[in-house]
Order: structure tokens, then sequence, then C-alpha cells
């Protein structure tokens, strides 16, 4: 399945629920991926009327128990859609993140 596809059907199940679901475009930051851990944590999720500006993948579900990216992703939007505060704080200063940036 490409993202392509996966983001529109995401977007979709979303939509029924109220919940719109943007893509944004990459900032021309450039992030050295040497790990698993490195690749969800350079898919970063935002939802500002949650407080939650943005936050990688790594940082909203800590470990991934299938090492599926897609798979992943959706728990991590699925989480901020409809539990954001179960999300940690940026404040918390938690080390579930490397190489991303985000300060956690």
């Amino acid at each position: 399945m490409t993202f392509d596809l996966f983001f529109a059907e995401l977007a979709q199940e979303l939509e029924r629920f109220g919940i719109t679901l943007q893509q944004g475009v990459a900032c021309g930051e450039v992030i050295e991926v040497k790990s698993y851990g490195d690749l969800l944590n350079s898919v970063r999720i935002a939802s500002p009327s949650d407080g939650i500006s943005n936050v990688c993948v790594g940082h909203v579900i800590g470990q991934s128990p299938h090492l599926d990216p897609l798979e992943d992703i959706r728990r991590a939007v699925n989480r901020i859609a409809f539990a954001p505060e179960t999300v940690a704080p940026d404040s918390e200063n938690r080390k579930v993140c490397h190489n991303c940036g985000c300060g956690c």
C-alpha cells in the first residue's frame, strides 16, 4: 500500500468522527535514519486544538509492537485524535526520541 492511499483511507475513517486529517510538507529538515526508532521519529503529528504542536510518532506510541510503519502511524494519529490527554507533554522530558529534534 502506498502512503498516499494509506493516508486517504485514514483521513476517510477519521472524517466520520468529525476529525480532519491534513498532510503537511517537510520544512527541509534532514534526519539521519539509522534505526526503526529514527524512522518513527521522522514522522511528526500535530493537533493544535489539543495543545499538541509537533510531536513525533515515537513520542506518542513509545515502542513499536510489530515494526509496521503504517500501523504505528495509525496508532499515533488515533491516540492524538481520541485520547490526546494520554500523550506526555514535552515538558515531561521523557527520553523516547532520538535524532528528531523535538526535545523530548
